[in-house]
């Protein structure tokens, strides 16, 4: 399975243990696209869990370095976004992560994230619950509002030293000196091979920093997973927006939630390997039917 590529398999073994994919039916009729129908259930729905992918900050502009012409440079993310590459050119990496750090200066959530904050924020007010589960690194739902967020991969505003391990956040523009308009993605851009001892140190130790985020073939933060995980054994209903299905172990997540016979609807441009296990799909940008989906018009 290719996404298993995409996980340490310590984490998808992990996962295997605790979702039983045998017994998914699969149903090869398609799902339902009726909105009215859903935005019934989202009424009756308390305790309600929305997973989200990169389609839904490729909507604010945000590059999701994947498809056609998804590259850094002449880089697709996973040949930087890696141990190995770090280890080897720390400096390489550290300017892939600096533009992307940069780039989100300008960058603002959109309709769907900000409808999905104001849904929180109503829900609660009722007495219910909304968690937002998220592969992005962007800090888009936060910066929305949203308060209920367990963000799988890190985020790019927070480093880890690589010597005693310390986790902070830092919304420094540059992150160090060296690193100014430094980064920029053209193809024909030389790498600039800055010292280590110049790139992002440590305040409390002087190592050197990494991005505080989780790299291929690295396992998911088990404190995060379990969180995430006790939010897909208990929901009444799921969203899943902008996420291919095809990156682990989130692809995981949501036929968890439909083989334990809750409602699952897809919000995507496009089918993904999931579409027909879940109740409903609706194609389109999530920008403009997130909004519709949760009321919020």
């Amino acid at each position: 399975m290719v996404g298993l590529l995409n996980c340490a398999k310590s984490t998808c073994r992990y996962l295997l243990q605790r979702l039983s994919r045998k017994n998914i039916p699969f149903s090869m009729s398609r799902p339902s696209s009726d909105m009215a129908a859903f935005q019934a259930e989202v009424k009756s729905s308390k305790n309600v869990l929305i997973l989200s992918g990169a389609g839904v900050s490729a909507e604010s502009g945000v590059p999701t370095f994947r498809g056609a012409g998804g590259f850094w440079r002449k880089y697709a993310a996973q040949e930087l976004a890696n141990p190995d590459a770090f280890s080897r050119n720390p400096s390489l990496v550290w300017e892939f992560y600096h533009y992307r750090r940069e780039v989100m200066v300008t960058k603002k959530p959109n309709p769907a994230h900000e409808a999905i904050a104001r849904f929180e924020q109503k829900m609660i007010n009722e007495g219910k619950r909304v968690v937002v589960v998220t592969q992005n690194i962007d800090e888009l739902h936060r910066q929305a509002g949203t308060q209920s967020l367990i963000k799988l991969h890190g985020t790019l505003f927070k480093t880890r030293c690589t010597s005693c391990g310390e986790v902070k956040e830092n919304r420094d523009s540059p992150i160090c000196e060296a690193l100014r308009d430094r980064g920029m993605p053209d193809p024909q851009a030389q790498s600039s091979q800055i010292p280590s001892n110049l790139l992002p140190r440590c305040q409390s130790c002087s190592g050197l920093l990494r991005p505080h985020v989780v790299w291929f073939g690295e396992n998911l933060d088990s404190n995060v997973l379990e969180k995430a995980m006790d939010e897909i054994q208990s929901c009444d209903l799921c969203l899943v927006v902008g996420t291919s299905s095809v990156v682990y172990p989130a692809a995981m997540f949501a036929p968890e939630v439909a083989r334990r016979g809750v409602t699952v609807a897809e919000f995507n441009l496009e089918d993904t390997p999931e579409t027909f296990n879940f109740k409903y799909h609706f194609s389109g940008p999530a920008g403009q039917l997130i909004p519709v989906a949760l009321g919020d018009e």
